[in-house]
């Protein structure tokens, strides 16, 4: 199954029929981040975006008993590795930071909201912003899902575990990010990322 396709039948079924409402919750993650890449439309090059950590916040809202809606941003400070075309070719860097704001949900398939395993999924945007001389951001639609597992830490407070896969589409042929004068002509299909994830579950 395609993640295109999977993405929202995992969504659909995390918010058919809602029943008995569980509590909110708030998730502080931190993060490691790797994958990522475009492509120098003048030479071919593989334009590969460093790994890095990253930082992210939940926001879950009561559905039913297995069930939440979230409310998920996140945030990644890297850069983008390139050759420069003009003598001598020497390796460079831009500054790139990509930022995620979905909306989807997690469904607790082994039991009640709270602990154990679960699914998680969502829709929205990716916020591209490289730093340069000519360059500027760009907002493109995306998708992410994964899986985790929640440690109850006591009443007040909750271990989270995850893996979250994001996918991108960005469709474009050349000069993406390029706002004028760009030395670097940027081009990608895809833009797809995987993380591991440790967050802080504070219900409310």
């Amino acid at each position: 199954m395609t993640p295109r396709l999977s993405c929202p039948l995992l969504l659909a079924a995390l918010i058919a029929c809602p029943a008995m409402a569980a509590d909110s919750a708030i998730t502080a993650y931190g993060a490691f981040r790797s994958g990522g890449n475009f492509q120098n439309s003048t030479t071919g090059e593989n334009l590969k975006v460093e790994s890095s950590g990253t930082g992210a916040i939940a926001l879950d809202l009561p559905y039913d008993d297995s069930r939440q809606l979230q409310l998920f941003l996140s945030h990644q400070r890297s850069h983008l590795d390139y050759t420069q075309t003009a003598a001598p070719k020497t390796a460079a860097t831009l500054p790139l930071a990509v930022t995620y704001f979905h909306l989807g949900g997690t469904y607790f398939f082994e039991g009640p909201v709270g602990s154990g395993p679960y699914v998680v999924g969502g829709l929205g945007g990716t916020l591209l912003a490289l730093e340069g001389d000519g360059y500027g951001n760009e907002l493109r639609p995306s998708m992410n899902l994964g899986v985790g597992y929640q440690f109850m830490l006591g009443k007040h407070a909750a271990l989270r575990l995850e893996g979250r896969f994001y996918s991108t589409l960005i469709n474009s042929s050349g000069g993406l990010f390029c706002s004028g004068g760009c030395v670097l002509q940027i081009q990608g299909d895809l833009f797809t990322q995987g993380e591991g994830m440790l967050g802080v579950s504070v219900p409310f």
